[in-house]
């Protein structure tokens, strides 16, 4: 296929206008290999090393393990689908969660362009509610019903609210916890009892002030998140969460929305691609 053909279908079935991003900056050390189009728009097109995309691997970040499998497979021609234009590593900043985004490995990308492999990321239009989003992934991955869209960030509804036959805040833990593969974090704020059948999912930084604050009106109180580890970033929240009895559950950053990126696999196929979802590990920090 086209890339330029591709670009362009990506941008037709995501891309809305009110969505709005703010990751470029100059600082980046790869920036000599960073696209007009995202330096512009922040999302999007990110590197374009290739004409051709024959195959498209799916990614939550541009990890050095997620890099490195796309090398050792020998691909060429190929398309890096990315949910982050940069990888995460709360480890190395556990109290800070806006310095926890790192530049790609630059020698690594140089190889991708030496074999022709583009790099292509949707932060927000890929969190925006629809087929392929990801608390909607996230609540399919859990056998939850979705009962609306809600949490608009920047032009983009991030969260889901759902119905749900789990009558406790145990079970609903160990069920995620089996769904995303390791342990998850349950800040317990209120009731066992998970009120109404009805539970909030905003997958990644669900933990925000604004999003708790939607949660409330709600009046639900159980709220699943990626990162809940507590930090300057969440005490607001996390004091609204205490105050209201809304039970927090935590499942890692990379676990909450990788769902999104193993469904965007059956998007490539459907247009006729071969797809591959890259697994790589949570950043246990999150929580």
């Amino acid at each position: 296929m086209k890339a330029i053909d591709l670009y362009d279908q990506l941008e037709r079935d995501f891309v809305k206008p009110d969505i709005t991003e703010d990751w470029y900056n100059d600082d980046w050390e790869t920036k000599e290999y960073i696209c007009a189009n995202f330096k512009n728009r922040s999302l999007g097109l990110l590197c374009d090393f290739t004409d051709e995309v024959n195959k498209v691997y799916t990614a939550v970040f541009p990890s050095d393990k997620a890099i490195q499998k796309i090398l050792d497979d020998g691909a060429t021609d190929a398309m890096l689908f990315l949910h982050h234009p940069l990888y995460w590593d709360l480890s190395e900043n556990r109290k800070d969660l806006n310095k926890a985004f790192f530049d790609i490995n630059i020698e690594l990308l140089q190889k991708l362009k030496e074999n022709r492999v583009s790099l292509f990321n949707f932060h927000l239009p890929l969190d925006n509610f629809g087929t392929y989003s990801t608390s909607k992934s996230l609540a399919d991955a859990l056998g939850l019903e979705i009962e609306k869209a809600f949490g608009e960030y920047h032009g983009a509804m991030c969260g889901v609210i759902c119905k749900t036959d789990i009558k406790d805040i145990h079970e609903l833990k160990e069920r995620f916890s089996q769904a995303v593969g390791h342990e998850t974090k349950l800040y317990h704020n209120g009731d066992d009892k998970i009120r109404d059948n009805r539970v909030s999912i905003c997958a990644g930084g669900g933990n925000d002030t604004e999003i708790v604050s939607k949660v409330l009106k709600e009046n639900i109180n159980t709220h699943i998140v990626g990162i809940s580890r507590y930090s300057p970033y969440s005490i607001e929240s996390f004091a609204i969460e205490k105050e209201n009895g809304i039970n927090l559950l935590g499942g890692t950053h990379y676990s909450t929305e990788k769902y999104a990126c193993i469904a965007m696999c059956k998007y490539f196929e459907q247009l006729g691609l071969d797809s591959e979802f890259i697994v790589d590990s949570p950043c246990l920090v999150d929580l």
